[in-house]
């Protein structure tokens, strides 16, 4: 495979993390400090913190995800090593939709406080996409499993 023709699908990952960097540095401040202002902080402050924490796993399965794009452009994407990088992006997208579903009830008591009742379906938007990403990444890691397997069991056979 030509080196560098995944540099579409790179910089895609990068503009995907561009704006959650800019949220986690620029946004969440100042909706913490105003959001504290009018919710009791008990409830503000727990999912300030999952969304901090939420952008580690994040950010790992970017980094896991240019990796994989690397082995591709080295022609060892059927390899060990990227069995590796999607179980890696699976367990992110599991951490993730496990911190937002524990944050629900918080975003339930501010959303009826507030009356906005799009907040509780956000974080359930996060929770389904985390969970569509985990399961994909699932599928994708066993075929290429049995790909690695079958490749190896040829590479027996003369």
């Amino acid at each position: 495979m030509v080196r560098g023709s995944t540099l579409f699908l790179k910089l895609t990952v990068f503009l995907i993390g561009i704006p959650i960097l800019a949220v986690c540095i620029l946004w969440l401040p100042s909706i913490a400090k105003d959001a504290a202002g009018v919710f009791p902080s008990y409830w503000v402050y727990p999912v300030i913190i999952v969304m901090y924490v939420s952008a580690i796993p994040f950010f790992l399965a970017l980094y896991q995800a240019l990796r994989l794009l690397g082995y591709i452009d080295k022609n060892i994407a059927f390899s060990e090593l990227s069995v590796r990088a999607l179980k890696t992006i699976k367990y992110c997208a599991i951490t993730i939709a496990v911190l937002y579903a524990a944050v629900t009830p918080f975003l339930l008591l501010i959303a009826e406080e507030d009356d906005a009742p799009g907040l509780l379906a956000l974080g359930l938007v996060v929770i389904f996409a985390s969970m569509v990403i985990a399961v994909f990444a699932a599928v994708l890691q066993k075929l290429l499993k049995h790909a690695i397997d079958i490749k190896s069991e040829n590479d027996l056979t003369i």
